[in-house]
């Protein structure tokens, strides 16, 4: 199958001008000039886009999605449910990294295995990381290392819990083992071997992951911290890290355009900063004292329409703010095939009305997978 889409202002995200972009099966094959008539003149499938100088930017990289649901901190009743396919392609992602949170016990590691390859299979690129919360963490080999190792999609460890009352409490030397078997599953697997830390409220915010740095033989690349606008406190001590060697990640939210203007402002390596939804994850509410007091469930949307409103509403260009869902998550995690518009690159390509930044086109690996706004594919089970 060919696709052609002309016409587009290129973002890649760095800008590239007024140009087309030319899939063949599932790898940008051109970006620059196409001849449409030879194009049709090939003798093969083919799909042709006019973009009309709308924007043409990379799919979207979610690193932090409950796939599989995730909560439950209020009882049984409160697990929240899997996630659809539909809904990831509707906010505009096309990557998707998988992972347990605080239940390690009733949602197990073989079950996120296999709802990623399902993701897969109905169109979605997907990752999982290996372990939850707890310390020592979920696993299936009963080896971090082993499971990065020996599962093509495990390319890391996460959710694991610091600066929360739901952790393990886990000791600096725990910690650093753990971090120590993904860097060395992901050297000998050829994968990035992160670990992917929940930062909970607690007010010792990354003071185990600067720890980690000053005391242990651990490159800083390899500490990938999470959830870190719950406080001022915290997003400066993330700057922090960040400015260390560290990818740090905000969970999008009505405030997402105000931390990372605030993140920049205050001397944030916005190279090392991304933005995920937390999708399907519970939101749980505590009191002071520690008692669930509420609780709903993350959507992915939330990550698409915050990418545009920070766009709109901060100082920041869409050069600026395309890098946190694309290109900075492709290097955080390695993920050498995603997050640009490049010759070579697999084609996932959001098409975005010019004046309006709404999403108009998905493409995931060259499939049409939204056109026009309006779903091309669904899961195997939705209606």
């Amino acid at each position: 199958m060919i696709t052609l889409i002309k016409n587009a202002e290129i973002y890649a995200p760095e800008s590239l001008g007024r140009a087309s972009i030319l899939f063949v099966d599932q790898r940008i094959a051109k970006i620059g000039e196409v001849d449409e008539e030879v194009v049709k003149e090939l003798g093969i499938d083919y799909k042709i886009v006019d973009a009309d100088g709308d924007y043409a930017v990379p799919g979207f990289i979610d690193p932090h999605v409950h796939i599989i649901g995730g909560g439950g901190e209020g009882g049984f009743a409160t697990r929240t449910p899997e996630i659809q396919l539909s809904d990831m392609i509707q906010s505009g992602i096309t990557t998707v990294v998988g992972l347990l949170g605080t239940d390690g016990t009733t949602r197990h590691m073989t079950s996120l295995l296999a709802k990623a390859r399902g993701l897969e299979e109905e169109g979605m690129t997907t990752f999982i990381y290996t372990g939850n919360y707890a310390v020592p963490t979920t696993t299936i080999t009963s080896s971090v290392k082993e499971d990065i190792i020996l599962f093509d999609k495990i390319i890391g460890a996460a959710e694991i819990a610091i600066s929360d009352s739901r952790s393990g409490q886990p000791s600096l030397h725990e910690l650093a083992k753990i971090v120590g078997e993904a860097r060395v599953g992901g050297m000998l697997s050829g994968k990035a071997g992160v670990t992917h830390f929940h930062t909970g409220p607690g007010k010792e915010y990354l003071s185990l992951l600067h720890q980690l740095l000053e005391d242990y033989e651990l490159p800083a690349s390899n500490l990938y911290a999470t959830h870190i606008t719950r406080s001022q406190e915290l997003l400066d001590d993330a700057i922090r890290l960040a400015n260390k060697g560290s990818y740090v990640d905000i969970t999008a939210d009505d405030e997402t355009g105000e931390w990372v203007a605030y993140y920049k402002k205050n001397g944030g390596d916005m190279q090392h900063l991304t933005i995920s939804s937390d999708g399907n994850g519970s939101l749980p509410k505590f009191d002071e004292a520690g008692k669930m007091i509420g609780f709903g469930v993350a959507s992915t949307q939330t990550l698409y329409q915050q990418v545009i409103g920070t766009v709109k509403k901060q100082a920041l260009s869409i050069e600026e703010v395309l890098p946190l869902v694309t290109s900075n998550t492709a290097d955080a995690l390695k993920l050498n095939n995603k997050g640009g518009i490049q010759e070579g690159k697999d084609a996932d390509v959001l098409i975005l009305d010019k004046e309006t930044l709404a999403l108009e086109h998905v493409f995931a690996k060259g499939r049409h997978m939204l056109e026009s706004k309006k779903l091309l594919v669904k899961g195997t089970f939705e209606k």
